[in-house]
């Protein structure tokens, strides 16, 4: 499954159309962000690796590295979201252009192997 997929998913399950609904200037807080990179996910049997706030409060958004797949088919996600609301943006890594999206893969083997020492 692609990053198209996934977004194409959100529609699917109303959680992009949810994002709509919120106004642009009501700020989104880093648990509802969370919610819905999680919500969407999920429905994917994607992973989480990490979530971070970028920017300062009136421009910023919220970022979050995810994973799909397994083995040569595991591909990374970057999902981005303004602090003020608008729509949640979905692209692989690869061809991302956020500074996040160069440390994805990065932590994700770094994760499996505290995962396999502990």
């Amino acid at each position: 499954m692609d990053a198209q997929a996934v977004a194409e998913n959100l529609e699917k399950t109303g959680t992009e159309t949810a994002l709509k609904i919120a106004p642009v200037g009501d700020a989104i807080s880093d648990e509802t962000f969370e919610y819905l990179v999680r919500q969407a996910l999920d429905a994917v049997h994607g992973t989480m690796l990490f979530k971070m706030r970028l920017g300062n409060d009136d421009d910023g958004q919220h970022v979050a590295a995810a994973s799909i797949g397994e083995g040569k088919s595991q591909q990374f996600l970057v999902l981005t979201l303004p602090v003020a609301g608008g729509r949640l943006r979905v692209e692989t890594a690869s061809k991302s252009e956020s500074p996040v999206a160069r440390i994805a893969a990065s932590y994700a083997g770094l994760a499996q192997a505290f995962a396999t020492a502990a």
